[in-house]
């Protein structure tokens, strides 16, 4: 492919590989990083929702990303904040140091950020996608959207198909989906081109007033506002208020009782400022499945 390069570097711990390990288990993205050494993928960049395709390797510091369009300080950003290498993670280790319970994690996954989502809008119409149905048959229904609606780009000679823009589906219909969640969609295409469904939108706001703009949407209840703001738009200090899963494996980790409310885990997550996020990305990154 015809390339254009850029270097990314990490301030704080960071290891590539643990996110390539991470991503190869992730089927919510159509990444496929068969060799070991590469993340390679395509997305309609939210700067100007053109396809583009990424390859990403391992360099001294941090990495290298190759792409095969020109760039500007917009993809650069977006391919950051992919790999949550646009957030200054010096102080996240010594979190682990207070707290003993996220420092064991922390050494079970050294240098392991969180992993995100191409784009907001990506993360949005996958939470609508997921609802009710197994992360296997989810995955297989966004990848046939993708190579109906989405535009083909061809990296390193691989075929990618990148999720369609929302354009291309504000009045797409025969997706394969129930009806309801097919309107969803096309709610949520209205949306992201209002600006809602942006990066730069969602982390103007404080995470609470963030959350509570995502709720608004179709088709979107606390977990998915929740999985947007963090895993969508990368933001770095959001606790979601209802996440169950996530609770669960928190009340056996730290040995909170059955019945223990919602405020327990906020106030559990308060010590993990600013990095409530990276800190919910690590527990839920240790149970098998759960992505």
């Amino acid at each position: 492919m015809t390339t254009h390069g850029f270097t990314l570097t990490a301030e704080g711990p960071f290891d590539f590989a643990a996110s390539l390990r991470f991503v190869e288990d992730w089927p919510a993205t159509s990444a496929l990083p068969a060799d070991g050494r590469a993340l390679r993928f395509a997305y309609c960049a939210e700067s100007d929702w053109l396809p583009i395709g990424v390859r990403v390797t391992g360099a001294p510091g941090g990495v290298a990303v190759a792409t095969t369009r020109a760039t500007g300080a917009g993809i650069r950003g977006e391919v950051a904040r992919i790999l949550s290498l646009d957030v200054d993670g010096a102080g996240f280790a010594k979190l682990g140091a207070a707290d003993p319970v996220l420092g064991d994690l922390q050494r079970s996954s050294p240098g392991l950020r969180p992993v995100c989502f191409w784009s907001p809008w990506e993360a949005a119409c996958w939470a609508v996608i997921v609802q009710r149905s197994s992360m296997l048959v989810a995955s297989r229904l966004k990848q046939r959207i993708a190579e109906r609606y989405g535009a083909r780009v061809t990296v390193d000679g691989h075929p990618y198909a990148a999720f369609p823009p929302p354009v291309s589906l504000l009045d797409a219909g025969g997706l394969g989906l129930p009806a309801q969640k097919e309107e969803w969609l096309r709610g949520l295409a209205r949306a992201a081109l209002d600006g809602v469904l942006t990066t730069e939108h969602l982390r103007a706001l404080a995470p609470e007033e963030a959350l509570a703009e995502l709720r608004a949407l179709p088709g979107v209840g606390p977990f998915s506002a929740g999985l947007i703001l963090i895993r969508g738009a990368g933001a770095p200090d959001a606790f979601p208020g209802d996440e169950p899963r996530l609770f669960a494996i928190l009340r056996e980790a730290y040995g909170l009782p059955e019945d223990a409310p919602a405020g327990a885990y906020r106030r559990l997550a308060e010590a993990w400022r600013p990095y409530r996020s990276w800190a919910s990305f690590l527990f839920r990154a240790s149970t098998y499945g759960d992505r």
